[in-house]
């Protein structure tokens, strides 16, 4: 069955959601962009915090990455929000000349990484071929505009499928996301991927909204229903 990822921002938040049924719990800031980073401290508290009674695991994204990051710095940013005991850290990745060093040195750095490959302006297959060849623990899409529209908006439904298909080939888990919304969950379905994530449609009024644990739990339950767990 798909398992269900929440975004949250703070140990608040990150309880309520747990709580009302997420699979995984991701820390972000969405006020801070796409991939908006929490401090390490907050991070460190929802880790703390979900220590007990939370079975599944966490993840962290470090932030915004720009095209011309230094190496050095980009994995320090890595190795501080590992250091928070986050069982996962996400980072984007965009298609460009640097990319596939990134990917490599991001491979190499000890600590348990998930590209983000953010495809917007198109899905690089050969970055995802490389990605799986250097045996990442799971993969995921996200988007950069979330107001431009879901994922199915911006990309492909052959691209996302063949994404898709590739990781299930090799053996690695792989994630979905991008202002998914409930209306999104049969075309979630169709693909399988094992985990979609999700913010905008937990929130009150938007990915910048507070969280509702009511909409976690509704979520929860129409990802349990036979059709879409069939599919998935």
């Amino acid at each position: 069955m798909m398992k269900m990822l929440v975004s949250v921002r703070d140990p608040h938040e990150a309880l309520a959601a747990a709580a009302a049924g997420a699979d995984f719990i991701d820390c972000k800031d969405p006020s801070a962009g796409a991939l908006g980073a929490l401090p390490t401290a907050t991070v460190a508290a929802i880790v703390r915090l979900l220590a007990c009674g939370f079975g599944g695991p966490t993840s962290a994204t470090i932030g915004d990455v720009a095209a011309d990051e230094d190496p050095a710095a980009l994995l320090a940013r890595v190795a501080a929000m590992a250091a928070t005991g986050v069982c996962f850290v996400k980072v984007g990745i965009e298609p460009g000349p640097l990319a596939a060093a990134r990917l490599r040195a991001l491979a190499g750095c000890g600590h348990t990484v998930v590209p983000v490959f953010v495809a917007d302006r198109g899905l690089d297959m050969a970055l995802v071929a490389l990605a799986l060849e250097l045996r990442f623990r799971a993969l995921m899409i996200d988007t950069a505009d979330k107001n431009a529209g879901s994922l199915f908006d911006l990309v492909p439904p052959a691209a996302l499928a063949a994404f898709v298909e590739a990781a299930r080939a090799a053996g690695v888990p792989v994630g979905l996301a991008g202002a998914l919304r409930t209306p999104d969950l049969p075309r979630l379905a169709a693909l399988a991927p094992h985990f979609a994530g999700f913010r905008s449609a937990v929130c009150s009024s938007g990915r910048a909204g507070t969280l509702e644990p009511a909409r976690v739990r509704a979520l929860a339950q129409a990802l349990a229903q036979p059709a879409v767990a069939a599919a998935a």
